[in-house]
């Protein structure tokens, strides 16, 4: 059990978000837990790269002095696991949304997913989806998106370290994905599709490492909140 002044010099936490949590929601839940088992009215504690709802795996929590590392953290290669379901596209490019557009897949063979994905290695250009964080305009795109508003977006620079096929059973593809800072893994479902001549979405993701730091040794918000209240 670490002292309050230990949290208050500076630590990192390395938590499994769970499904349908979003980053603030597990961030909250940390902040609230440590605020009352020290009774504290303030407590810096902040997050080095968001998670959508729908996807579960590692958040790097900083608390204290180590909010300070945050963006240090951020710029650091990220290791995701998922499932691309081929065939089918939504206007969030994953689940959050319904499917909109349906896409034949009979031509799509194993060999064919194999050298597709060899052109998703090093820098691509990669349009970030409209259902997003990202800001137009000084709104966050996703409130713009939800509002039916149609949005122009522009492409940018992503780096994909690696990425591989770890299993094919269509319409479902599973991969493994090493990606730089920014790189959003909805859009390299669409994309990854698009390629394919047919239509993909994301329909599951876990982000299992970011820099050296690997989920299997992260913990729940709520086991980290119940390792508190054993310590008083």
């Amino acid at each position: 059990m670490k002292t309050l002044e230990e949290y208050l010099a500076g630590q990192t936490l390395l938590i499994d978000k769970p499904l349908k949590w979003s980053s603030f929601q597990a961030v909250n839940k940390i902040k609230l837990a440590l605020k009352s088992r020290f009774q504290l009215r303030k407590l810096k504690v902040g997050h080095a790269g968001t998670l959508d709802p729908l996807a579960t795996g590692l958040l790097v929590i900083c608390v204290g002095k180590d909010t300070k590392k945050i963006s240090g953290f951020q710029g650091q290669a990220k290791e995701y696991t998922g499932t691309f379901t081929l065939g089918s596209t939504t206007p969030s490019y994953d689940l959050e949304t319904e499917i909109n557009e349906t896409f034949p897949i009979e031509h799509i063979t194993e060999k064919l997913i194999y050298e597709t994905s060899l052109d998703f290695f090093g820098e691509i250009d990669q349009v970030p989806p409209v259902f997003s964080a990202l800001k137009k305009d000084g709104q966050r795109m996703y409130k713009l998106a939800r509002a039916g508003e149609v949005i122009e977006v522009e492409s940018r620079k992503v780096f994909i370290h690696e990425f591989e096929i770890t299993r094919i059973s269509l319409p479902e593809v599973d991969f493994r994905v090493v990606c730089s800072k920014g790189t959003y893994i909805r859009s390299l479902a669409y994309d990854f599709g698009k390629a394919l001549n047919s239509g993909a979405h994301l329909s599951a993701l876990r982000r299992t490492k970011i820099g050296d730091f690997d989920v299997k040794n992260a913990i729940t918000p709520e086991f980290f909140g119940e390792s508190l209240r054993v310590g008083n």
